[in-house]
């Protein structure tokens, strides 16, 4: 079965140069214009990965990025020509797995697409851990099934599978200085060197929602030079 891709696009040049490029890849590539065109294709067949522009006809591509649901658990690349790092680094923390800046190499968005896909669906090569699927630490109750935190104070977080993932390889490493690599490759099996730039991003999406303060953060600690440490003590409730 064909690779299915969304492409966003409202450049009626640039969907051909990558419906062209992605399709001699063997992939299947729908060409979309608008939002609500996407909406309503997303709501018809789900693609494997989506190809995202910001700026279109009917709205900022952006506002697709932070959706719940499921856009949300899907891979998403933003191709726009919205290079300044602002639009990079927001682009990145509320859900794009790679930002692609217009004009582009069409072999490197190959490369970034396989890199994405391989990311989402390499399985480990060894057994992992065994997994706590409901434990407690801090102030905070992580359930990995339901990929939800709840808070002390009754508030709750949704986390996407992504942020699941990582944070149950924090938990299962409580007090290990874990390198960017270890983190690839504890939550998606594979890490793709140059081409993945997401890994602080992600970091910075969890623990905003652990409300673990960036400039001090007390949960999940930078080492630097080395990765990351996750300092709360971890209870198995499951």
């Amino acid at each position: 079965m064909k690779t299915l891709i969304y492409l966003l696009e409202d450049d009626p040049d640039i969907s051909r140069l990558i419906s062209r490029t992605l399709g001699t890849q063997g992939m299947e590539v729908v060409c979309l214009r608008r939002l609500s065109e996407f909406e309503i294709a997303l709501k018809q067949r789900t693609p494997d990965l989506c190809l995202i522009d910001l700026s279109l006809p009917d709205g900022d591509g952006m506002s697709l990025l932070g959706q719940s649901g499921k856009l949300h658990s899907l891979p998403k690349i933003v191709v726009t020509g919205r290079g300044n790092v602002t639009d990079r680094v927001v682009g990145l923390e509320i859900g794009a797995d790679d930002y692609v800046v217009k004009p582009f190499e069409p072999r490197e968005l190959v490369a970034r697409v396989r890199a994405v896909l391989r990311r989402v669906s390499a399985a480990p090569t060894k057994a992992p851990p065994t997994p706590r699927n409901v434990v407690r630490f801090g102030e905070w109750q992580a359930d990995f099934d339901a990929c939800t935190l709840t808070h002390t104070d009754g508030s709750a977080e949704t986390l996407s599978s992504s942020e699941a993932s990582l944070l149950q390889a924090f938990v299962l490493s409580s007090g290990r200085v874990l390198s960017r690599n270890q983190l690839l490759d504890a939550t998606v099996g594979h890490h793709d060197g140059p081409f993945d730039r997401s890994m602080d991003a992600r970091i910075s999406r969890l623990r905003k929602k652990l409300r673990d303060d960036p400039g001090a953060p007390k949960l999940i600690r930078t080492v630097y030079g080395a990765g990351y440490v996750f300092s709360a003590s971890v209870q198995d409730i499951s």
